[in-house]
């Protein structure tokens, strides 16, 4: 099996070695094409103003200048020798990917694009918290592989990627993976912080406070509050399909086949 592994936390991050830790338990083909600085929050932006740059690290490892959309589409068309991937991995991110932060994730981003590009997909994203797991990505590296392994041996369907969260604990606190659904958040925890540089001028930080909302059972949000790995399979059609009915009734149109 032949495996490319990208991420948005950038080429030297530690989630991306969790990562071919992970990888290198499946397969001795591992190809790793990974942004040269990190574009966490990048989405599935690709860019279009400015040259991409690729730079080789080593055999079968690329820095690209770009965001991991960028990379997962140069990889697949342009940096892996032969035949194309079986599988694409992106992460370990450094922090979840839950709930509507994942149409932000990079992360999740990655495994998008190469859903799109006919590959197979997962992201694979860890947990930090009051408590996390010291090392950081252990519960990563300790469960990842054989979940990946069940999860190519079951498949899954085409138009989906596969969403994987590790709670913050340490491996033998974990007990349970359970598969979920996108949950939404009832907080705001997107932020900015404003500061003042040396010169007078403002600028600001954007981030996230860590507030919990009250997530639904079965909801990935749920799971790792309560310490499982959640399992999320997501698919980019955002089409609201009862609405298309109401609004039909309205606007006029030809219903669509049940």
């Amino acid at each position: 099996m032949r495996v490319l592994l990208t991420n948005d936390d950038g080429i030297h991050a530690e989630g991306l070695a969790a990562l071919e830790k992970i990888a290198r338990e499946l397969s001795d083909d591992v190809w790793i094409v990974a942004p040269e600085y990190e574009q966490s929050g990048a989405s599935r932006a690709l860019t279009l103003a400015e040259p991409v740059r690729v730079r080789k690290v080593e055999d079968r490892r690329f820095a690209v200048t770009g965001t991991p959309t960028d990379c997962v589409m140069l990889a697949i068309r342009e940096l892996i020798e032969g035949r194309g991937p079986d599988l694409v991995l992106s992460g370990v991110n450094r922090g979840a990917n839950l709930a509507e932060d994942v149409t932000m994730s990079g992360t999740v981003a990655g495994a998008i694009e190469g859903m799109a590009m006919g590959v197979p997909s997962i992201a694979l994203s860890q947990a930090g918290g009051v408590e996390p797991a010291d090392p950081f990505f252990a519960p990563a590296e300790a469960f990842g592989a054989g979940i990946v392994k069940r999860l190519v041996e079951v498949g899954w369907p085409a138009d989906v990627v596969i969403n994987v969260n590790f709670p913050a604990l340490d491996p033998e606190q974990i007990s349970q993976v359970e598969v979920t659904r996108q949950g939404f958040r009832d907080v705001q925890v997107r932020h900015a912080e404003k500061r003042t540089d040396l010169r007078g001028r403002d600028y600001y930080w954007m981030g996230f406070r860590q507030e919990r909302s009250k997530p639904a059972e079965g909801t990935d949000l749920r799971a790792a509050y309560e310490g499982r790995i959640s399992v999320t399979p997501l698919h980019i059609d955002l089409t609201h399909h009862e609405s298309i009915f109401q609004l039909k009734q309205i606007l006029g149109g030809v219903p669509p086949k049940a």
